[in-house]
This record gives structure tokens, C-alpha cells and sequence, in this order.
């Protein structure tokens, strides 16, 4: 973390806050209460608010405030003695069939960590992944704390088409596709679940800060939290858990 926030333009009208340059736990926490402060005070002329691994993109409206007034406005919360200490966090179940055609790539996964597929599953889905942003397509998650043991390289050259749910690995980071898209990270498993929905609101159930855990499935079960997505007859599981009872 820097001892010192910087403020970057970028364009004429918005900025950047930068904690840091790297990706840690304190840097999150200290975006997370940030943001906090900034929704709460609903500022008129703030446009968008976008948290990264390290720093804050605010879109605003220059016609409403200056880029000086929202320079003064962001020292001023960054410097707030409110941090983002909640004992409590969101932790959402993501039921996860690994495998076959659902993961094609779990196999190279193992086989680079000199591990079973079977380990690879146990290592993946027994931890509690903090949500650190959303991006590059709405409803994409980039989790941190993925063990060392599974860290796989990205594919050499990108697949053309990953299906919506697609959980994947990428060097020490882990993920899902809410959508179909190209993509070069090594496929493991796949989930059900609806990830972007256009039709609800807001269209993402997912946020930075939450956390994940993956739930190993059946194909049976699969297939049957498929059709329950489909009637929209499923409840997601999201419940507000202690921090020290997360699996990190």
C-alpha cells in the first residue's frame, strides 16, 4: 500500500485513486470502506463508482463539480476514521460441476501440480475466495486466494468461446464467464447458476467484498439446479457469515 493515495485524471471526467501495487487483503479492505463512504454520501455529480484489485475509477460529471472539488472530497475520505472492519461479510455458495467437457482443462490443471484430479477439486472448493472486482465483462469475477498448489499458467492461445458459468484458473487467480465469451484462462468446472441476468435487478447477484465458495456437484444435481435457474425457482445461497468462521 502507498503511504500516500494518488489521483490520476483520466479523461476529462474521471479519476483514479490508487492505494497501491499489489494485491492484498488491506489494500481491498481500505477500497471497500472508500466506496462505502463515497455511496453513502450520495455526492450529486458522481456518475459511476468502479473498484479494481488496487485503486478506484470514479466517473463525474464536470459540469456539476470540478476535478479539484472531487480531489478535496476523496482526501477527505480516504482520511475518514470509518474502515471497512465489519465482522460480518457475504458469503455466496456457488454449486460447481467439475470436469469432462464442464472443466477440459482440469487435467492439464492437475497434471502441472502433480496432483489428482480429485485434489485438484478438494483444494479448489475448500476455500472461501474474496470477490477482490468485477471486470472484464459485466458480472466477470476475479477471486483471490487461490492456493499456490493448483496456480496454473493461461492458456497459450485463448479458446474462441467459453460457455456462461465457465469457472476458471489463470497464474494465482480464479474466476467465472457470466457470459459467453473468448478467453484464455484453464476451464475447471462449471456452474448452473444464472451469473449476469439481464431481466433482474441489479442484473449481477455478485459484488466486490463478497466471498465464494465453490460446492462440488453432480451431473444429476446439475442438470436439476438447471431447470430450477430456468423457472427461476432456485434460491441462490447468500448469507452473512462471522470472518472467522470463512475458510481462507
Amino acid at each position: 500500500m502507498y503511504d500516500k493515495i494518488k489521483f490520476l485524471t483520466a479523461g476529462d471526467s474521471a479519476i483514479v485513486m490508487e492505494f497501491g501495487n499489489t494485491i492484498e487483503k488491506e489494500i481491498n479492505a481500505k477500497i471497500s470502506a472508500v466506496v462505502e463512504n463515497l455511496k453513502e454520501k450520495k455526492i450529486d455529480g458522481i456518475l459511476d463508482i468502479l473498484p479494481t484489485y488496487r485503486s478506484i475509477l470514479i466517473n463525474y460529471d464536470p459540469v456539476k463539480i470540478s476535478y479539484s472539488e472531487m480531489v478535496e472530497i476523496l482526501k477527505g475520505l480516504s482520511k475518514s476514521n470509518k474502515d471497512n472492519k465489519s465482522d460480518e461479510v457475504r458469503l455466496i455458495e456457488i454449486p460447481t460441476l467439475y470436469g469432462k467437457e464442464y472443466g477440459p482443462d482440469i487435467e492439464f490443471v492437475a497434471e502441472n501440480a502433480n496432483l489428482s484430479v480429485d485434489e485438484v477439486i478438494k483444494i479448489h472448493s475448500g476455500k472461501d475466495y474474496l470477490v477482490y472486482m468485477m471486470g472484464f465483462m459485466p458480472g466477470f469475477t476475479y477471486l483471490g486466494g487461490l492456493d499456490e498448489r493448483i496456480a496454473t499458467p493461461r492458456l497459450k492461445s485463448p479458446r474462441l468461446k467459453i460457455e456462461p458459468g465457465s469457472v476458471g484458473i489463470a497464474a494465482n487467480q480464479t474466476g467465472m464467464y457470466p457470459l459467453e465469451s473468448p478467453g484464455g484462462w484453464q476451464l475447471i468446472g462449471r456452474t448452473p447458476l444464472k451469473l449476469y441476468d439481464d431481466t433482474k435487478e441489479p442484473p449481477v447477484f455478485i459484488q466486490a467484498g463478497d466471498y465464494i465458495r465453490y460446492i462440488p456437484i453432480t451431473k444429476e444435481e446439475y442438470d436439476k439446479i438447471g431447470e430450477e435457474v430456468k423457472n427461476d425457482s432456485y434460491k441462490i445461497s447468500i448469507e452473512k457469515v462471522k470472518r472467522g468462521d470463512l475458510h481462507e
